[in-house]
């Protein structure tokens, strides 16, 4: 069944809300809540994101995450039906960014951290050795998809007008 102009623009208007509120959520961690986390004693700290990496895993977060990789991988699709037509490479570049610099980096990067860290005990040597680095590896690939979800957000937005 073909895409309506409307249900085009639904698409395009959905997928760049969900990498909008994606960025915000990122955007979040990036600025204030790793700092927070670092600031408590270690294995405070520590139980605290295993916690988050757990209660994250839910249907809304998850949905909103992958949703809109799902929304991007139709756009690009559709991103080459449209050739050059105006919008065509907003629609391509936007959701690319969001594929590659939130989901590649989120399964690349972020995913094998939080892995690591929930295979240690909070209170362990180990442990205050690896949260030393994972709270700046993790938010400096944080601060990665962040910024390709928000730019992703702002490309698919442009990408309305057409």
């Amino acid at each position: 069944m073909p895409l309506t102009d409307s249900g085009f623009f639904t698409l395009k208007l959905c997928t760049a809300l969900g990498c909008g509120l994606v960025a915000g959520a990122f955007f979040a961690f990036s600025t204030f809540v790793m700092k927070a986390l670092g600031q408590q004693p270690t294995a405070q700290g520590i139980a605290t994101m295993q916690s988050i990496n757990i209660t994250v895993i839910n249907p809304w977060f998850m949905g909103v995450l992958f949703g809109t990789a799902v929304g991007c991988l139709v756009l690009v699709a559709f991103s080459f039906t449209k050739g050059n037509q105006p919008g065509a490479k907003y629609l391509l570049l936007g959701s690319l960014l969001y594929l590659l610099g939130t989901i590649l980096v989120t399964i690349a990067f972020n995913v094998p951290l939080n892995d690591a860290l929930a295979a240690v005990k909070p209170d362990s040597a180990e442990g205050a050795a690896l949260w030393a680095k994972y709270l700046t590896n993790w938010t400096l690939w944080n601060h990665v998809r962040t910024a390709a979800a928000l730019a992703a957000a702002a490309l698919l937005t442009i990408s309305l007008k057409s």
